[in-house]
């Protein structure tokens, strides 16, 4: 199953989920200590591998992190083909200043902001299917 393309179809029903806990950006330059169970999702860069994980998995480990998030799910199935999804949620956000990290996934689109932004993302990201 390929996904939603339609962009007024992706965005009445994109559902957001707010995924409960605090979560953090860290590098790494090896997942040799790492248990990627323990892993929510990372990335091979040609600095580093960026690593998005909860809070206390990085206290654990000891890793750097400059800011708590809260994580978004869009639960409706995006193709990786759909246009103007990205542009339109975080067009809303900025518009009230929200910064927003975006990870297109097979079936998801997730979207990480400051953790102090969660409701009022939640109240935007919800107000599409009004």
């Amino acid at each position: 199953m390929s996904g939603e393309k339609d962009l007024q179809q992706l965005l009445k029903s994109m559902k957001p989920e707010h995924n409960s806990g605090d979560y953090v950006f860290c590098k790494t330059d090896s997942l040799k200590d790492i248990d990627l169970k323990e892993v929510e999702m990372f990335f091979k860069e040609k600095e580093a591998i960026t690593l998005i994980l909860k809070k206390e998995v990085a206290d654990k480990l000891k890793l750097d992190y400059s800011i708590l998030m809260s994580w978004i799910t869009l639960t409706v199935h995006s193709s990786l083909e759909a246009v103007g999804l990205t542009a339109a949620f975080s067009k809303a956000l900025s518009e009230h200043e929200i910064s927003c990290n975006v990870v297109a996934a097979f079936y998801h689109d997730h979207i990480f902001v400051n953790k102090k932004d969660t409701d009022k993302a939640m109240q935007i990201l919800s107000s599409f299917s009004n």
